[in-house]
C-alpha cells in the first residue's frame, strides 16, 4: 500500500498485548511527491536515505515516551521498508528485533542477477556502472551484515520471480547472527502462517502477553501487490 495503512490492523491486534506502534507514510507517499521510476535516478536514492533517517527519528519518538520499554524496541519492514530496516539493522543499535519482510537485501547480489544485467545493457555498461559505483556505499548488505546482536527474521514468498527462494538464501547467508530465515508459499506480502510466525517472533523477543489464536486469525490479509520489480 505504500503508507502507513499496510500493517494497521497487525498494529491494532498487537495494542492488546500492550504495544505501541509506529506506522510512518514514506517520501513517496506523501502529497506532491513526484516519483521518477527511470532506472538510474538520483532521487531514489534520496528518498531511500530520507527514509532511513524518517525511521530513526521515528525511534526517537517512540522512546521519548515514558510508557516505551527501551529494551523492547523492535522493527517490522516490508518491501522496501524491508531493505531500510537491512540499513538501520547496521546503525542503530536500540532495535533489539527486526522482522524484514520480501526485501531486496544486498545490492552486490541483486547485480548479478539476469534483470540488472538485462538494465545494464539497456542503459548502457558505461553508465550503469558508473551510477552504481557513485552509489556503493548504499547497499543494504553492508549494514545487515552488522545487525547483531539485534536478532534479524527474514521472511519471503516462494512465487515471486525476483525475490525467489535462492535469493532469500543468498541474503540471509550475509545477514550477521543471530537470525531466522522462512520461506512461505505465497506471493510479495506472504499469508496467514507469516502473519502468524511474525506476531510470535515478536511476543517472543519482546516478551508479549500472547494474543489469542482468534486474535491473530482476524487480521485481515496484506494488500497484494503485482510481483515487483527489482
Amino acid at each position: 500500500m505504500r503508507n502507513r495503512k499496510e500493517f494497521l490492523d497487525e498494529a491494532i491486534a498487537l495494542a492488546s498485548a500492550g504495544v505501541v506502534s509506529l506506522l510512518t507514510d514514506g517520501p513517496v507517499a506523501r502529497p506532491g511527491h513526484v516519483e521518477d521510476q527511470s532506472t538510474l535516478s538520483d532521487g531514489q536514492m534520496t528518498d531511500l536515505v530520507q527514509q532511513i533517517v524518517d525511521m530513526r527519528r521515528g525511534a526517537d519518538l517512540l522512546l521519548a515516551r515514558p510508557d516505551i520499554d527501551p529494551l523492547r524496541l523492535a522493527y517490522v519492514g516490508h518491501s522496501y521498508d524491508a531493505t531500510v530496516g537491512g540499513f538501520l539493522s547496521g546503525v542503530d543499535k536500540r532495535f533489539k528485533a527486526y522482522v524484514l519482510m520480501a526485501g531486496s537485501l544486498s545490492d552486490e547480489i541483486d547485480m548479478k542477477s539476469k534483470e540488472s544485467q538485462d538494465d545494464r545493457q539497456k542503459v548502457g555498461p558505461e553508465k550503469f556502472d558508473a551510477f552504481h559505483s557513485k552509489y556503493a556505499w548504499l547497499d543494504p548488505g553492508k549494514f545487515v551484515a552488522h545487525a547483531a546482536p539485534a536478532v534479524v527474521f527474514l521472511q519471503y514468498g516462494s512465487q515471486e520471480t525476483f525475490l525467489n527462494p535462492e535469493r532469500a538464501r543468498a541474503y540471509a547467508a550475509i545477514v550477521s547472527e543471530p537470525k531466522r530465515l522462512q520461506l512461505y508459499d505465497a506471493p510479495h506480502a506472504l499469508n496467514t502462517a507469516a502473519r502468524r510466525d511474525r506476531i510470535a517472533f515478536l511476543t517472543d523477543q519482546l516478551q508479549l502477553k500472547p494474543l489469542a489464536p482468534a486474535v491473530i486469525a482476524s487480521i485481515p490479509e496484506l494488500f497484494q501487490p503485482a510481483d515487483p520489480s527489482p
